[in-house]
């Protein structure tokens, strides 16, 4: 299980056309926190930015971030090579 942001889902909802620079000048804070939630990079969630988010998009702080199933890429590539055939095939 992991921790995702879905800030880019509320922006695309709250406003299709809003840029990630906009809302950080909207919200005042810093530009790069900001793309870093908008790309799922961020690390820590700064409980500052998360209030400002929530009041600018009147949503609750569990609509801008989550707890979903963490994907393994492994896995996900070794069902995909199964699927067409077997491994030694796909790599020779």
């Amino acid at each position: 299980m992991v921790i995702r942001s879905r800030l880019k889902e509320v922006m695309e909802k709250h406003d299709p056309k809003l840029s990630i620079r906009k809302l950080a000048k909207e919200v005042n804070y810093h530009f790069d926190s900001i793309r870093r939630m908008y790309k799922d990079e961020m690390v820590q969630y700064p409980r500052d930015l998360l209030l400002k988010l929530c009041l600018y998009f009147n949503v609750q702080p569990g609509d801008l971030i989550g707890i979903e199933e963490a994907v393994d890429h492994d896995q996900v590539t070794d069902k995909l090579i199964s699927s067409e055939g077997n491994r030694s095939n796909v790599l020779d």
